[in-house]
């Protein structure tokens, strides 16, 4: 009997959510995204320093040995982001999705700028843009950002969705794939009402899901939706049949050690739509924001923990910096890491406070009980630390 993988693969486009390139090539997707906390996990592995080191030196060099330590990052940040998409080109037959510093979110002429200098740098390394999904937050200045991008044929993903009408006003807008966040949305309610569980066809993130897709499909919108951050397959055996599906290797594993029969639950031919059509301008947008608390904030808390995890991973290419260059270099990662995520000051992080991925969480959370301690980080972060006392 085939495994719940194959037969997903078979119904929905399968995308590894990861950087790490082992991990990819173990589950064969079509597509792969990846973030800068993604990038951050994949760092720690001793096979990818070169590709670190590779950044950092040739952005040295191109802006100049006079040049502060915080402009070299910012530029190698970019570049790094391209060179891991190359390298999971090379992997996969799709796309891969490279996102754009979550800082410029509110800043629709910086998001523009940002996302053309990483398509530049795709081509200069002789990827073509059509192989590249520019990931952008569903803010109101990044689906306007995303419509003028997809305008000159940059295709955009646009994540951090959690409401209506974030999906109708980025389906107005043109933009080639939106990625509605399943896991977070029920994190949301989870710790709102109290509940624990939520079976597969009432888990709330499944349900938001289930709803733009079948809106979508019954008014023929093009783009596509990706469905993101699962906390377990059972969520994915209810969206199967989405256009995508995008998958930690945590889970991806867990559907290919699986056996059974999976059901095509969305269907793209026959949508099941109660829906009216609407049209979201942006007093229509903010009002409809103002209106979904989970949505707003969730969106909020999403683009402060893209932006934290941004500042590790500067911090951390700064430290690798301070070393190639035979500076003193940093040994403070795993504290600045508690400082951004111990909300509460107790000591451990859960799931809720953590501002990064939800893959960065799993790899750190050696003992899955959905806390970590410093000891966890620690021992997460050994290659970066390591890194320091070369």
């Amino acid at each position: 009997m085939a495994t719940l993988l194959e037969q997903l693969s078979s119904m929905t486009v399968v995308v590894a959510d990861t950087g790490e390139l082992e991990a990819i090539r173990t589950f064969t997707p079509r597509d792969a995204t990846t973030n800068p906390s993604l990038i951050l996990a994949a760092a720690q592995i001793p096979t990818y320093q070169n590709l670190i080191d590779e950044a950092l030196k040739s952005s040295r060099q191109r802006i100049g040995a006079d040049v502060a330590v915080e402009e070299v990052v910012s530029e190698a940040l970019d570049e790094i982001c391209v060179i891991f998409g190359k390298e999971i080109l090379k992997i996969v037959p799709g796309r891969v999705s490279t996102e754009v510093d979550a800082r410029l979110s509110f800043d629709k002429e910086a998001t523009i700028d940002k996302a053309r200098k990483l398509i530049d740098f795709y081509e200069e390394l002789g990827v073509k843009k059509d192989r590249v999904l520019i990931k952008i937050a569903s803010t109101w200045e990044g689906i306007k950002a995303a419509e003028v991008l997809e305008k000159e044929g940059i295709h955009c993903n646009l994540t951090l969705l959690f409401g209506f009408g974030q999906a109708v006003a980025c389906a107005e807008a043109g933009v080639t794939l939106i990625s509605p966040f399943v896991g977070r949305i029920l994190d949301w309610y989870k710790a709102e009402t109290g509940r624990d569980n939520y079976p597969g066809k009432e888990d709330p993130g499944v349900i938001s899901v289930t709803k733009i897709f079948n809106y979508f499909k019954a008014f023929d919108y093009k783009t596509e939706i990706m469905g993101a951050s699962f906390r377990n397959i059972d969520e994915i055996i209810e969206l199967a049949g989405c256009d995508l599906l995008t998958i930690s290797p945590k889970l991806l594993d867990q559907l290919r050690k699986t056996q059974g029969t999976l059901v095509r639950k969305l269907d793209g031919l026959n949508p099941s739509n109660d829906e009216e059509q609407i049209h979201v301008d942006k007093n229509c947008f903010e009002l409809m924001m103002n209106a979904d608390r989970m949505a707003k904030e969730k969106l909020d808390e999403g683009i402060r923990g893209f932006s934290k995890a941004i500042e590790t991973l500067e911090a951390q290419l700064a430290h690798r910096l301070a070393v190639l260059e035979g500076g003193a270099a940093f040994s403070h990662v795993v504290n600045e890491i508690f400082m951004l995520n111990d909300l509460d000051g107790d000591g451990c992080i859960t799931r809720e406070e953590w501002l990064g991925s939800d893959a960065v969480f799993d790899a750190l959370d050696h003992d899955h009980d959905g806390r970590l301690l410093q000891a966890d980080v620690r021992s997460g972060l050994g290659a970066a630390l390591a890194m320091t006392s070369v």
